[in-house]
């Protein structure tokens, strides 16, 4: 069975991993430490090589992101640092990595665009996985939600390619 890992990148992230057909297997908190600029938080790029590597994963699918225009100099370089140790940490476990854009997977998992509707991730994933609600069960849950949601977004967009 083929496994497929969904990860919504940032500090307040998340790591889910599920089988081609969906079903959730696991889901991480991204893992960060007080350790990058300034005593920052920061992904710490072993313990998420720990989760990648124990995944045994076929894919990847992440959220594609990037600094806005109000974050300053230092969220941006972390952001763009984050985004370097997933794609790193992917290609050195020979794991190929898709981005999905934040509109492009909401819609394929009838998700309203915009920050606002971050509930509406939870309330789809506790429909789709309602044996694991617990997961979801926070308002803080929403980065889960959204991990697991890319990479069924992930699995339709490889489903219609080539089906």
């Amino acid at each position: 069975m083929k496994k497929i890992i969904g990860i919504d990148p940032g500090l307040n992230g998340a790591i889910a991993i599920l089988t081609e057909t969906g079903e959730l297997i696991e889901i991480h908190d991204m893992p960060t430490l007080h350790d990058g600029a300034k005593g920052r938080r920061a992904v710490n790029p072993a313990l998420f090589a720990r989760i990648i590597y124990s995944a045994h994963a076929d894919r990847a699918f992440c959220e594609l992101v990037g600094p806005r225009p109000t974050d300053g100099t230092t969220g941006a370089f972390g952001f763009g640092r984050t985004r370097g140790v997933i794609e790193g940490v992917l290609a050195a476990a020979c794991i190929p990595l898709e981005m999905i854009a934040p509109p492009t997977w909401k819609r394929a998992t009838k998700i309203a665009p915009g920050k606002e509707n971050k509930d509406s991730a939870r309330s789809v994933a506790i429909s789709r996985w309602p044996s694991q609600a617990g997961l979801f069960s926070r308002k803080c849950d929403c980065d889960r939600a959204e991990a697991a949601l890319i990479a069924i977004a992930g699995i339709l967009k490889e489903a219609n390619h080539h089906g």
